[in-house]
């Protein structure tokens, strides 16, 4: 039997391309899985794109320790801050339908006073609040609308700081708890619902606000570690259904139920899904879900040197010499990060469900070092 040359020569270039295929994705197991041992960590979620497609994912480690069940792809973890892109981008939605505008008034849209009494003429706009610069706080909670509404608290002064609205960026839980209620006044749909029908539903992801909305038995355990006894404590509390709350739901000001600001769950796949969306400027598998002019404000800074701007930042620090847009979430032992380059043409969804949470620059070196690795590795 004759073979020709040209067969040969294609035969030992797919041998050698599988042979090398394989190699990276040795060495890349194998440096994540000393990452892995050198943090601690539980478990971890990732899933990669490229273009427009989910490349690579895979789930290590644990989604519970205590009955040591392996972590899948298919679980879903509530991935903290990163949940305040859902919510910017249902605002987003409500602009371009005419419904509201960036400068306008919060207080006005929410119906309460919303006016720092150190600058008592200053418009709190709906922009400052979604770029964190309106000088609200945290320092009396933010899992209720009471504490900064002057009827309901007589500290409420106490959620404003001393600089004017508009100066300074100054992270903010409260914030993104306010733009979930307004996203109800303004749609006349409960919040879950609203991110539920038009974000997660037309992206065809899996994933919601609401705990009694999910299937349970998904959730990735969350784990909060004490450095000081080597040991995981599950956090309980991190799925917890809020049933009670939810029976006297208020619409409009019982928002905060749901965590606008750090509620979503989702799988890391589903998550790269949806960023996929932000990262081809609004658009994702065909289906639009806000207009490039609205994915593109979004991305644009409005702070320095923070270089944040509606629910995602700008960051160099990361992998060196590449600017990433994308967030970063943590709460009850989670870290999550979500970040891509549009000009590179890849994104990077890193999860995990607990860790030894050491940091760098205000950046978890867990998170850092994963996402050298897999861009090292994978995407380099």
């Amino acid at each position: 039997m004759k073979i020709k040359l040209s067969s040969i020569c294609l035969f030992l270039f797919c041998l050698f391309a599988d042979t090398q295929v394989f190699s990276q994705n040795a060495k890349f197991e194998n440096e994540f899985k000393d990452i892995m041992e050198r943090y601690k960590n539980v478990g971890v979620s990732i899933a990669v794109v490229k273009g427009n497609d989910v490349v690579f994912s895979k789930a290590y480690g644990l989604k519970n320790i205590e009955r040591n069940e392996p972590l899948t792809e298919q679980n879903l973890f509530r991935i903290a801050s990163i949940s305040k892109s859902f919510s910017a981008t249902s605002i987003m939605q409500l602009v371009e339908a005419g419904k509201v505008k960036l400068s306008d008034d919060f207080g006005d849209l929410m119906g309460f006073k919303i006016r720092n009494p150190k600058f008592p003429n200053k418009v709190i706009t709906l922009k400052m609040v979604m770029s964190h610069t309106s000088g609200i706080n945290d320092s009396q909670g933010y899992l209720s609308l009471n504490v900064i509404n002057p009827d309901k608290n007589p500290d409420w002064a106490k959620c404003y700081s001393d600089n004017e609205p508009g100066s300074t960026y100054d992270y903010c839980n409260l914030n993104y708890n306010m733009v979930g209620t307004l996203i109800e006044k303004l749609s006349g749909e409960r919040f879950d619902q609203y991110v539920k029908n038009h974000v997660v539903n037309p992206l065809k992801l899996y994933g919601g606000y609401c705990v009694d909305s999910l299937d349970n038995s998904r959730f990735a355990s969350l784990y909060e570690y004490n450095a000081k006894t080597n040991m995981f404590t599950e956090a309980t509390q991190a799925y917890a259904p809020r049933r009670e709350e939810i029976s006297k739901y208020v619409m409009g000001y019982s928002t905060p139920i749901f965590s606008p600001t750090g509620g979503m769950k989702i799988s890391a796949v589903d998550l790269a899904k949806y960023m996929t969306m932000h990262m081809n400027l609004g658009t994702s598998a065909g289906v639009k879900i806000i207009s490039k002019k609205s994915a593109k404000l979004m991305q644009t800074k409005v702070s320095e040197p923070e270089q944040y701007g509606l629910a995602l930042l700008k960051t160099s620090k990361v992998i060196p010499g590449i600017e990433l847009t994308g967030h970063t979430g943590s709460a009850y032992g989670l870290y999550s990060t979500m970040f891509f380059s549009k000009k590179e043409g890849f994104g990077i969804v890193i999860i995990t469900n607990g860790c030894n949470p050491t940091y760098t620059d205000g950046f978890p070196d867990f998170s850092r070092a994963a996402i050298n690795c897999v861009y090292n590795n994978l995407i380099k």
